[in-house]
């Protein structure tokens, strides 16, 4: 469960070198052949070896992850295409008292209360990426999977908002759910519903739940333009219904104000009045962000966080779009003054604002506040990429107090965060769960901490969860890929306990920025395919895991300077069989060329490309071209088959 800190805590008010010719043409030669296999592997008519990797993260395959783990917290009936599949249906029930239908939506964190407020935050920052980072997100072959995750929260804001002036902004209480530690397809605590109206208004939550249906409207017009105009209906009637009753909807939804205090609602006004203005390219909405900027704090506000709180740095970059675009007309003058601020947060965010910067640890973490300070390290990252896109798009840079920055510092920014999420860090932990050859295994979810229901099928009951599995030393039974943890504290130092929920639950708050941002890493920096090292630690199996989820192995031999990494890059069904296209990369580990090459490949039942058979049995070597695998070089080799992958070990080399 996370707890949020107040807005005004934090807010500043601010007005060929020299290789030989043999060696430089061998290295011609392998780049050319590392391009022609790539085209021929593309077109599927030849599998065989490459010498091109590159050693950054790999960042294609954190996209696939973040967007795994908002399947794992969905909320309702579950699709049969649902991959996480130690997760079952839940929440049927929900509403059923108060006579409203609010099945779907997600489960905050690691508990199982559906907060709106940081929910529908998480929807707009999953639009927002699906939005500037279209390609980027296609060419990775996961608009499909991004829209989904939209799509699951939108389908549940529409059931929420049954009447213009009504919004149901939470199921379950937080209190209740706390005394529990169950699976949610076995939860026994309070499912009860909590709405703001026109008598109990909610200015904040209505307000950010318009600016998600209208991001997620933009989104989705490319390509269901019905639901996207639908989107659109609802997000206009939330903003005038959150502009016309206006309050704090923690005073009318009470039991969220231990959890998601909100502390003002005026940038909620002015986010869902800038995002409806990119969605309807109405001058109402751009005029509301104008008049009220001044008095709502747009202008006013110098900010160094962006979090489901705090909307002002997300506002003031997306209003400098506008300008930086050359639609602002009349308008420039006040969008001139939002600008100021948003370049005023890229200053801090970076360090030349002139004292006034972002605090970071020794590690280089941006660093806000003790309790999960992973979501604001992703949030902010995120603006930075945007606003990097914005500026380069313009042809332009921003001036800081500290000198000039151009746009590829704000992405360089935006990387060291990425890289220290994906273990660049003193503790060379990944705290992205599932990515990296090391990451957090004691993650405070209860669905992760407790195996499956379809493993005890028996209820784990609310006591019995803390007894039998929230103590346990062993790592949880379920990896929940994907899952941003808070993170470390500010000396960068980290404590994977169950019990330490601070630093080791994830939020939706904390993942919905990524998508965007390693999306866009990996189209200018990262390597292709979906593997990691696997991990050190070891993990028990989980229950029902789906075979078709993209898995990994590293694998040093012992006596033999080889490395492998193996991935499935795609599986396909054939009536009940279902077959995989397996990839295994081999690294040259050592400081030392390797010559004759023989591998032995067990438990291979399907064909396979990129290596050559030789006269014994289950005996491979390296096709004749590459006969040489020079120091930290790798090819590779493909195989497709039914069932688990084939076993691979080194049985000879000079």
């Amino acid at each position: 469960m996370h707890k949020g800190a107040s807005k005004k805590e934090t807010l500043l008010v601010h007005s060929f070198g020299h290789s030989s010719s043999l060696s430089h043409f061998l290295t011609i030669m392998n780049i050319s052949l590392c391009i022609i296999t790539l085209l021929l592997l593309h077109l599927g008519l030849f599998l065989g070896a490459s010498l091109a990797y590159s050693s950054s993260f790999n960042y294609g395959d954190a996209v696939d992850k973040s967007l795994m783990f908002f399947e794992a917290q969905r909320s309702g009936k579950l699709p049969p295409q649902q991959r996480v599949k130690w997760r079952g249906d839940s929440g049927l029930n929900d509403g059923l008292s108060q006579g409203v239908d609010l099945v779907g939506g997600y489960y905050d964190a690691g508990d199982h209360v559906k907060f709106g407020l940081p929910m529908a935050y998480s929807v707009t920052m999953l639009a927002w990426g699906a939005i500037e980072f279209r390609k980027e997100i296609t060419d990775l072959n996961q608009m499909g999977h991004t829209l989904w995750a939209i799509k699951w929260g939108t389908d549940y804001f529409l059931k929420a908002h049954p009447q213009p002036n009504v919004l149901w902004g939470q199921v379950g209480d937080g209190a209740s759910d706390h005394y529990c530690w169950e699976r949610a397809e076995d939860m026994t605590t309070s499912r009860t519903a909590y709405k703001v109206d026109e008598e109990h208004p909610g200015s904040d939550i209505a307000g950010e739940t318009a600016a998600a249906l209208a991001a997620a409207s933009i989104a989705f017009k490319p390509y269901n333009s019905s639901y996207s105009s639908l989107l659109l209906i609802h997000a206009k009637q939330l903003f005038t219904f959150a502009d016309r009753f206006r309050g704090l909807y923690d005073d009318s939804i009470t039991s969220a104000q231990q959890f998601y205090t909100s502390s003002g609602y005026s940038d909620e006004l002015l986010w869902a009045a800038a995002w409806l203005h990119q969605a309807t390219d109405d001058e109402y909405y751009l005029k509301y962000v104008v008049d009220n900027a001044v008095y709502m704090g747009g202008t006013g506000w110098a900010v160094k966080e962006f979090s489901w709180d705090n909307k002002y740095a997300g506002v003031q970059i997306l209003l400098s779009k506008v300008l930086l675009e050359g639609k602002a007309g009349s308008y420039a003058s006040t969008l001139k003054q939002y600008q100021a601020k948003a370049d005023y947060f890229t200053c801090a965010s970076l360090q030349k604002n002139d004292g006034y910067n972002v605090q970071k640890t020794p590690g280089g973490l941006v660093y806000v506040r003790e309790w999960n300070n992973m979501q604001y390290v992703s949030s902010s990252a995120f603006l930075l990429v945007a606003y990097s896109k914005y500026l380069s798009d313009a042809k332009t840079q921003i001036n800081c107090p500290d000198g000039q920055v151009q746009p590829q510092e704000l992405l360089n920014f935006a990387k060291s965060q990425a890289d220290y999420i994906l273990g660049k860090n003193p503790e060379g932990m990944s705290y992205l769960v599932g990515s990296g050859p090391k990451y957090p295994v004691h993650v405070h979810h209860r669905g992760a901490s407790i195996a499956s229901i379809f493993s005890i099928r028996s209820e784990v009951g609310c006591i019995q969860g803390f007894e039998a599995w929230y103590h346990r030393a062993e790592p949880n039974p379920n990896i929940i890929y994907g899952a941003l943890v808070g993170g470390p504290d500010k000396n960068d130092e980290f404590s994977d306990d169950r019990s330490n929920y601070e630093q080791t639950e994830p939020t939706l708050s904390g993942s919905a920025p990524l998508v965007g941002i390693f999306a866009k890493l990996q189209s200018l920096y990262g390597n292709s395919g979906y593997y990691h090292k696997e991990s050190s630690v070891p993990h028990p199996k989980t229950p029902n895991t789906t075979s078709s989820w993209k898995t990994s192995l590293s694998k040093t031999l012992e006596g033999a300077p080889i490395e492998f990494l193996h991935s499935i890059t795609s599986s396909w069904t054939v009536g009940a069989t279902t077959y995989y296209r397996h990839r295994v990369i081999i690294k040259n580990t050592s400081l030392e060329p390797i010559t004759d090459l023989k591998l032995v490949i067990e438990n291979l039942s399907g064909s396979i490309w990129g290596l050559s058979p030789t006269n014994e049995k289950n005996i491979y070597e390296l096709p004749q071209w590459l006969n040489v695998l020079n120091p930290d070089s790798e090819c590779m080799f493909v195989y497709v088959q039914e069932g688990p992958q084939a076993k691979i070990s080194v049985q000879s080399f000079h």
